[in-house]
Parts: structure tokens; C-alpha cells; sequence
């Protein structure tokens, strides 16, 4: 049974809390228990056969029912099974990557192969390669809009980490699994940033901020975030994405849209004794 478990786990395991109230649903209705019957013998008895059958076909589809909900639930929580493992010794350095999926990462300012590209899609692109040539520290994700999301714990499997980042999404209600709240909230991201490398016992913390605008939302603000992390031991290096210039859909921008804050993004890196980059194409973002 060990075996078994070592080799098996759910990607999404939050969805299996919908089993409670299936579960739940189905005892009650199986503790109603069956209704009493007296069978008279004589004809009239016929009259109710097609109540009968009625009865018997509900009886029958509601456990069906329960069971379908049942595996649509397990396929929801994305079930995984490992066949494969590799042996790696981490580098002592935690890293955890907060990365901005408003509304605002739909321009597309960037030039990639010789087409317009978008923000999101360039800023993928590089944290992908970011990942790949540092198979050696521990990684995770935080997404963020107007709050954090956790997309990826602290892990060594870096290729459960780049298909967590490749399922991230826009901040848009186009989009399942990906965060509602409109806005940039920048010091929450930092501060949950923080949390997952608090409890780490990792010779290096770093947090690499990748962002195109200016904090909007959230209960505390990047300064106040980035003084958190300095008494931790955290490095935040920031990475503002984009040009002043970028062209702005109005289909996609549905609320009061600010370019990002350099002057704050700077004390941010450097009250951690960390760098400030601002990437305004494709090579920038890159080194």
C-alpha cells in the first residue's frame, strides 16, 4: 500500500472537499429508507404498477447520479500516477516567483519571432527558462491580480512547476481556476512570498517579483512587504515588464489601469539587498 501511495496524489486535492456534502446527500437519502407497501390481491393493485416503475427508475438513477458525480469530482482533483523518479540534491537556495496575472499582462508591447506577442505569453517564456537552467534550487509560484494565489509549492520537481506556470491565466472571467479579484496587489504577493519561505531552512531566500503595474489593491503594500522580508532574510529582486507605450484593449481593460511603479519597485530590491530590472523587450527580460 506504501508503494502505491508513493507513486500516486492528486494535483488539485481542494476539489475532493465537494465529497463531503455528496456524501452527505446520499446517506440521507439512503437512511429515508424505502417506503412501507401492502400488496391486496386483486386487479386494482395494476393501477399503481406505473407508479411502481417510477419509483424503481429513481431508486436506480439517483445512485447513478452519485456515482457520476463521484468520478466528475476525482477528475477534478487531476489524480496523477509517477512511474519516474530522480535522485537531486538541492543547492540550499529556496526561490519563490510571484507572478502578475492582471488584466493589464494582455498587451502586447513585446516583439517575439518578428510578431507582436503578449506580456504574459513572453513573461511564460522566460521564467520557463529561468527554471530550466536552475535545476538545482527549490522553486515555487504564487500567481497574483488583486490577491495571491498559490500555484506551485517550494519543489525540487521543476516539471510540475513549469506546467504550473503554463496553466496560469489571465486575471479574466474567461478563465476557470485562475484569480477574480481585479487589481495588482503586489504586497500581498510579497507577503505570501514570504510565508512559504518563512519556515524554510534554505541557506538563500529569494523572491523574484515579475510585474507590469503599479500596486492598486490588497491589505498591505509593497513597502510595508518588503520590510517583512528583509527581517526574514529574503531578497526580493523585481522585474517590471513592458513599455510605457504598451497599447491598452479596451475589450480586455475593464478598470483603471497604472503603469508600474519604478521608484517603488527599486527601494523594493534594493531595502532587500536585492537588483531592479526593467524589461522593455524580449533580450532585457531575458538576462
Amino acid at each position: 500500500m506504501s508503494g502505491f501511495l508513493d507513486h500516486f496524489r492528486f494535483a488539485q486535492p481542494g476539489w475532493l472537499l465537494l465529497l463531503v456534502p455528496a456524501l452527505l446527500l446520499l446517506a440521507l437519502r439512503r437512511g429515508k429508507g424505502s417506503d412501507a407497501a401492502v400488496i391486496f390481491p386483486n386487479l386494482s393493485v395494476l393501477v399503481s404498477l406505473g407508479k411502481r416503475v417510477r419509483r424503481v427508475a429513481w431508486n436506480v438513477g439517483l445512485p447513478l447520479a452519485f456515482v457520476a458525480l463521484f468520478c466528475s469530482i476525482l477528475a477534478m482533483a487531476r489524480p496523477v500516477w509517477r512511474n519516474h523518479y530522480q535522485s537531486r540534491t538541492a543547492s540550499g537556495i529556496d526561490i519563490m516567483i510571484a507572478f502578475d496575472v492582471s488584466l493589464s499582462m494582455d498587451i502586447d508591447d513585446f516583439v517575439d519571432e518578428g510578431r507582436p506577442t503578449k506580456r504574459i505569453t513572453v513573461a511564460k517564456k522566460v521564467v520557463d527558462d529561468f527554471i530550466s537552467r536552475r535545476p538545482e534550487d527549490r522553486m515555487g509560484l504564487v500567481a497574483f491580480a488583486g490577491r495571491p494565489r498559490d500555484a506551485s509549492p517550494i519543489t525540487l520537481d521543476h516539471q510540475w512547476l513549469r506546467n504550473s506556470l503554463n496553466e496560469l491565466r489571465l486575471n479574466d472571467d474567461r478563465y476557470r481556476g485562475t484569480v477574480k479579484e481585479q487589481g495588482t496587489a503586489i504586497g500581498s504577493a510579497l507577503a505570501a512570498a514570504s510565508v512559504r519561505l518563512e519556515a524554510r531552512d534554505a541557506k538563500s531566500k529569494i523572491i523574484v517579483l515579475i510585474t507590469d503595474g503599479a500596486s492598486n489593491s490588497g491589505k498591505i503594500s509593497p513597502l510595508e512587504a518588503a520590510e517583512h522580508a528583509k527581517t526574514l532574510g529574503i531578497k526580493i529582486y523585481t522585474v517590471a515588464i513592458g513599455t510605457i507605450e504598451g497599447r491598452v484593449d479596451p475589450s480586455i481593460m475593464r478598470f483603471p489601469y497604472q503603469e508600474f511603479d519604478l521608484p517603488t519597485l527599486q527601494k523594493i530590491a534594493s531595502l532587500t539587498g536585492a537588483e531592479h530590472y526593467w524589461a522593455q523587450d524580449l533580450a532585457a527580460l531575458r538576462e
